[in-house]
C-alpha cells in the first residue's frame, strides 16, 4: 500500500483544502450544504446544497461584482477591464494637463529626443514608447495578462521619467 497525503485538514468548522501549490480554498459547512471560499485557484466563492447518501446536490457559483477575483488568472474581460483602467491612471497621473508628461506630447520633446542619434538602443526603446498617446495606448493594450499589463505600465511610467530627465538635461521645456 502506497503513502497517501490527505488533502485537506479541519480546524473547528472550517476545512482547509490543498492542492500540489498549497493551501487552495477554505470550506464550512459539512454534508447537505458547505460553503467555499478560494484563496489560490480561479473563480469565485461557492454554495452548494445536496441530499447526503444521493449522490445529488446544487451548486453556484457567486460571481464577485467588481475588482480582480482572488486568483493571479484574470476572467475573460477583466483583463481588458484592467488595460483600460491602466491607460486612465497613466493618463490621469503622467499627462494630465500641466504635467511634465503633457509638455511631452504638446511640445514633442520624446520626437526630438528620439530623432537625437546620441542614444542607445534600449532607451531609444524605452522613449518609443510613449513618443503618442497612440503608442503609448498600442503598447499597454498588446499586454498578454494581469502581470504583463502591470509591467507595461511600470515601463511607460520610467519612459517619462527618463524623457523628463534627458529633455531637463537638454535645457528644453
Amino acid at each position: 500500500m502506497g503513502f497517501r497525503l490527505r488533502r485537506s485538514a479541519r480546524l473547528g468548522p472550517l476545512r482547509f483544502n490543498f492542492s500540489s501549490g498549497g493551501l487552495s480554498s477554505i470550506s464550512v459547512g459539512g454534508r447537505g450544504a458547505s460553503f467555499n471560499m478560494p484563496v489560490s485557484r480561479s473563480g469565485g466563492p461557492r454554495t452548494t446544497v445536496g441530499l447526503p447518501g444521493t449522490g445529488l446536490s446544487w451548486s453556484v457559483e457567486h460571481t464577485p461584482s467588481a475588482g480582480l477575483p482572488n486568483s493571479r488568472r484574470l476572467r475573460p474581460g477583466q483583463l481588458d477591464g484592467l488595460k483600460q483602467s491602466l491607460l486612465g491612471v497613466l493618463r490621469q497621473e503622467l499627462f494630465a494637463p500641466g504635467s511634465t508628461g503633457e509638455k511631452l506630447w504638446e511640445h514633442g520633446l520624446v520626437s526630438r529626443l528620439l530623432a537625437d542619434g546620441s542614444l542607445g538602443a534600449r532607451t531609444t526603446g524605452l522613449l518609443a514608447l510613449i513618443e503618442t498617446p497612440e503608442a503609448m495606448e498600442g503598447y499597454v493594450m498588446r499586454s498578454q495578462g494581469q502581470d504583463d499589463a502591470k509591467r507595461r505600465a511600470q515601463r511607460c511610467i520610467t519612459a517619462v521619467q527618463e524623457a523628463t530627465r534627458l529633455a531637463a538635461g537638454r535645457g528644453w521645456p
